[in-house]
């Protein structure tokens, strides 16, 4: 997957907001409901690195694989970040980001999901 197809698969998630976040952060963030599941950085030297939370075992695995990282002040939270989108496998990918999406789902209340549309917990 390219950037470009990041992006779009993680606008896909129903409830999915993408906000644009200018300087200091520069930051791309898509939300569900308020909570985050996954971040571009949209300034230079990081353009375009992307994060999201893992497992805490995925996390130790993830941090292991050249190209992915601890994201920078959340790698505590289990954050990672792939400083090349391209270099890992695209299904792969989409299981870690979708996992992320429903970590975010599983935070909100029963009303903010029937609110956003998401009928139950994924």
């Amino acid at each position: 997957m390219n950037t470009a197809q990041v992006k779009r698969f993680c606008s896909e998630f129903p409830g999915s907001a993408v906000t644009l976040h200018a300087a200091p952060s520069n930051v791309l963030v898509y939300a569900v409901g308020g909570k985050y599941f996954a971040y571009f950085k949209t300034s230079e030297p990081e353009r375009w690195r992307f994060s999201f939370r893992v497992t805490p075992d995925r996390f130790l695995e993830l941090t292991g694989i050249p190209d992915v990282k601890p994201a920078r002040y959340m790698g505590r939270f289990h954050w990672v970040t792939v400083v090349n989108v391209e270099a890992i496998p695209s299904t792969y990918l989409r299981e870690l980001v979708a996992w992320s999406y429903k970590s975010a789902v599983s935070k909100l209340t029963k009303d903010k999901r029937k609110q956003l549309g998401i009928l139950a917990p994924t």
